[in-house]
């Protein structure tokens, strides 16, 4: 029974890993799964969101200028 059992269990070890490998490497589910699922998440930026973005970072990055500016200012 000892040995069955420990034959059985290594069996499983190698099967699981090697079915699991198997599957995530099927390109039809890469491309039916992941990449829906991907676009679901991160649908593509449209331009109008992408230059809202630009035009916020530019306005962040002159505040912080300004606040530098002004606290190197008060230093000098």
């Amino acid at each position: 029974m000892g040995v069955k059992l420990e034959v059985f269990r290594m069996t499983i070890y190698l099967t699981f890993p090697v079915a699991m490998f198997w599957i995530a490497n099927q390109a039809e589910w890469f491309e039916d799964y992941v990449v829906q699922r991907k676009r679901e998440l991160w649908p593509p930026e449209k331009e109008d969101q992408r230059q809202e973005l630009e035009e916020f970072k530019e306005r962040i990055r002159k505040q912080r200028e300004e606040k530098l500016l002004s606290a190197a200012q008060q230093r000098s």
